[in-house]
């Protein structure tokens, strides 16, 4: 990069003296010195989105509540990585990946959100707020100014369609509590680690991702209590289940598997391992048992069957209920 000095006003500095001037400073040059004093610093390049996007999600990264939350927002930056660190990203944000931070307008985000913004409403929604989100930690570190391009209000909302404002709200499909029993039995005729799972599930009414990341680190055989930490509950809060005897026969049950395992005496082994080796089952594990079953139902659902049934068959309060599907409960209730 070239650098322009001065040599002194025209009105001041006749073409002879200018002329020596320019020639000291060649000399200057040659012999390895910078001809207008202490040498200036290099000006550093500004950098790319997709290397502010890598940054930015690396610092995010301790706020992630498990490994799909992370997942979801390196894919739709389109920075998801394989094991051998190549990008595997769906290339939502590819057409950014290159362009300095500074640079990004209005119109680049609108190239990137347009084709999908009628088609996957929801989708291109998160990819926008995460893109202004990205843009915004640039501006905070100094490496861009004025407006962000991404900002929906008083921007990008005059521009693109709003979405429709009121959805249809999709329940997860659940059993009719009556018909559970006799589901329940006929998942205990298998011995596979799936349907001991659902079954513990069904059991304490707990959501499928707590009870495939359950570790026997968390279970309390004495006491018969089942304690999911808080950086593993939907509420960010420490969840304590009581087992009942057939809950403590599912886990005999899975100590069995465990027991084949190499790493059977580490207390971080999974209740329910996956078929590899030191990790938990698959969130379609289940899923695919439900289906090849034709229930139509699905895992979630069940925690559904539970509300109805303690609504309909006991005379716990509402609040109990609530507490026992760790669900927040606010005001006075909940204290």
């Amino acid at each position: 990069m070239s650098k322009e000095i001065s040599l002194g006003s025209v009105s001041k500095v006749t073409l002879a003296e200018a002329r020596r001037k320019a020639e000291t400073a060649r000399q200057k040059l040659a012999a390895g010195e910078y001809p207008g004093g202490s040498k200036p610093e290099a000006v550093k390049a500004v950098p790319t989105f997709a290397a502010v996007a890598d940054e930015y999600l690396a610092a995010l990264a301790p706020s992630w509540k498990n490994d799909k939350h992370r997942d979801q927002w390196h894919m739709t930056l389109g920075r998801a990585r394989d094991a051998d660190g190549n990008l595997t990203g769906v290339g939502y944000c590819m057409k950014l990946a290159d362009k300095p931070v500074n640079g990004i307008t209005v119109e680049d985000v609108l190239t990137e959100r347009k084709p999908i913004w009628s088609t996957k409403a929801e989708t291109a929604s998160r990819i926008r707020g995460r893109i202004e989100a990205v843009l915004d930690a640039a501006k905070a570190r100094g490496l861009r100014s004025g407006e962000n391009p991404a900002a929906w209000k008083g921007n990008l909302a005059l521009l693109l369609p709003k979405r429709q404002k009121a959805k249809t709200v999709k329940h997860h499909a659940a059993m009719d509590y009556h018909a559970v029993p006799a589901f329940v039995a006929r998942l205990r005729e298998s011995n596979a680690s799936g349907a001991m799972a659902l079954e513990f599930a069904i059991l304490c009414a707990s959501r499928s991702g707590e009870v495939r990341g359950a570790t026997w680190r968390e279970i309390d055989l004495k006491h018969k209590l089942w304690t999911v930490p808080s950086d593993r509950m939907k509420a960010g809060r420490e969840h304590r289940v009581p087992l009942s005897d057939r809950a403590l026969t599912v886990l005999e049950n899975a100590a069995l598997i465990r027991d084949v395992l190499p790493d059977r005496d580490q207390a971080d082994a999974y209740l329910f391992p996956g078929q590899k080796r030191g990790t938990a089952l698959s969130d379609m594990t289940l899923t695919a048992l439900l289906r090849r079953w034709e229930t139509g139902v699905t895992a979630h659902g069940f925690r559904s069957s539970f509300r109805d049934w303690a609504g309909d068959c006991t005379a716990h309060p509402r609040e109990l209920i609530e507490q026992a599907l760790a669900h927040t409960i606010g005001g006075v209730e909940g204290a």
